[in-house]
């Protein structure tokens, strides 16, 4: 799949470090992103959003191409994650969804019935909606000079399912799971349209020139052992299979692909084996357990919690290096447990990205 009609060439790869580590190989150091690293807390993030609405900055190239750029003009990360959201798939499906300053999303007209699923377009048609993602990847992956790799993503099945019923966010998700218990077979319906929407979007960011994917499941801690494994786990299983199926059809080299379930610790064994080679965790899981519980043949990737960032720069080195001490050299990309907040003061989050660079180098020397 072509993702814009042009057999894509890109300039040379000059830090693999975070591929290399996905993809389970040796490190010199350990490689560090952060979840929402191009956000509102650089000013220079909130004075190029200052002109536009959210979705209307998602929906040009050249705005997302330099809220992605911008953390790394910073900050020596090693990877860039490209600007976007989760809700555009939703969009793209013919749901309205409108970003309203300081409440978040909301979608005017969510799901409410089992009928309301007719009106969806066509998940195939899904791709062809969001050139204008396609275009934004192209951008950045030429504008990113080879410097480091750039991150895909999308939102997990349940997760999208959940805005889309709700019709915004929600602390319990009650009606999103009023479906699961009351309309099984409909949920099974949504989630299944989901995943064959997220399919032909995530091969179509490995055309445009994304280099490694991530999957949020952003509200699996809201379903427990039971609802997970029958409602969202088949359906994160299935995307993996099914990219990397595609992507082998399509021509192109497969991807590193990252699953990043927030809360679902409970399910951190299943998640192991669900076709990813990076397994995210959050700061609710301790590294060495998670470690004996996924095994050897996965990457982990995490796990400060954000708010340690508010800490002295000092505590911040303290906190990294236990964190380092604890996932061990190999195996392993240094981020957050969850996105950075708005207020947090930029100078933190370097201190974090040099403490992981720093206190890595002296860990392999030992």
């Amino acid at each position: 799949m072509e993702a814009n009609g042009l057999a894509q060439s890109f300039p040379e790869l000059k830090n693999d470090t975070f591929l290399r580590a996905a993809w389970g190989e040796e490190t010199d150091y350990t490689p560090v992103w952060c979840m929402r690293q191009a956000g509102r807390y650089l000013p220079e993030f909130r004075e190029t959003r200052a002109s536009q609405d959210f979705f209307s900055t998602c929906r040009s190239p050249e705005a997302c191409c330099e809220l992605t750029l911008q953390p790394l003009r910073r900050f020596p990360l090693d990877a860039a994650i490209i600007f976007s959201d989760i809700l555009v798939v939703p969009q793209a499906l013919g749901m309205e969804v409108t970003m309203i300053p300081g409440k978040g999303p909301s979608f005017p007209e969510p799901l409410r019935e089992e009928r309301d699923l007719e009106h969806l377009r066509d998940p195939a048609a899904v791709a062809s909606e969001l050139g204008y993602v396609f275009q934004a990847i192209t951008l950045t992956r030429q504008k990113l000079a080879g410097r480091v790799p750039l991150i895909g993503f999308a939102g997990a099945p349940w997760t999208l399912m959940t805005y889309m019923i709700e019709g915004g966010s929600s602390s319990t998700m009650a009606q999103a799971k009023r479906w699961l218990y009351q309309r099984p077979q409909a949920s099974h319906k949504l989630l299944r349209i989901l995943t064959d929407a997220l399919v032909p979007y995530l091969v179509g960011q490995v055309a445009a020139g994304a280099q490694a994917l991530q999957l949020f499941e952003s509200h699996a801690g809201h379903l427990g052992s039971e609802l997970f494994s029958k409602f969202a786990l088949p359906y994160i299983r299935d995307v993996a299979k099914r990219v990397k199926a595609g992507l082998q059809e399509a021509g192109l080299a497969p991807v590193p692909m990252i699953i990043f379930a927030k809360d679902g610790h409970f399910a951190l064994e299943e998640l192991a084996q669900a076709g990813y080679e990076v397994v995210g965790i959050d700061w609710t899981v301790t590294p060495k357990k998670a470690r004996e519980r996924v095994g050897k043949m996965v990457t982990l990737q995490g796990n400060l919690d954000p708010c340690a960032l508010y800490a002295s720069e000092e505590e911040i080195g303290r906190l990294v290096q236990q964190m380092l001490d604890d996932f061990g050299p190999q195996r392993y990309i240094a981020n957050l447990g969850h996105g950075l907040y708005p207020d947090m003061d930029p100078e933190h989050v370097g201190a974090f990205v040099d403490a992981v660079h720093k206190h890595s180098r002296l860990l392999r020397q030992n």
